[in-house]
């Protein structure tokens, strides 16, 4: 009876050995999931940083940032992030756009938390004032009907 318990207690304590080194690897984790710009002039500055920090115990690889439209682009680490590391990701928006921003970048990984990864900018742009009046033209004017 004791040889079975204690090959039971073998058994069992392997088990939860196992389960502990199959759930270490590299965590992101980001700063913020959300980064709003408020209201800005078209032409402004569209970047906005967000820090990727790798909470776990073997390096970060980020394998791919895609943004969800061409006026969207982000910029991010090529070298793995060791663990406890940070790194940033920049994402630039092309404000000549007027109106409202709601978009989303994807960060693919190979973090065993979450090898996905969705951040999203939102905001409005704002037309900018064209600076020069326009100068009423020389000349008479021509009544209408006349």
């Amino acid at each position: 009876m004791k040889k079975a318990i204690l090959s039971f207690g073998i058994v069992l304590l392997s088990a939860l050995a196992f389960q502990a080194t199959a759930q270490t690897g590299s965590e992101i984790s980001l700063d913020k999931e959300t980064h709003d710009y408020g209201t800005i002039d078209q032409g402004g500055n569209g970047e906005s940083v967000f820090t990727v920090t790798n909470s776990g115990s073997a390096p970060l690889i980020i394998s791919r940032c895609k943004g969800s439209c061409g006026c969207t682009v982000p910029a991010c680490p090529k070298e793995p992030i060791a663990p406890g590391a940070s790194a940033s990701i920049s994402v630039k928006y092309d404000t000549k756009r007027v109106g409202p921003i709601n978009k989303s970048v994807t960060i693919e990984s190979n973090a065993t938390n979450s090898p996905v990864k969705v951040v999203r900018i939102k905001g409005t742009v704002q037309a900018s004032a064209s600076g020069t009046p326009t100068a009423p033209s020389s000349g008479p004017v021509a009544s209408p009907g006349k």
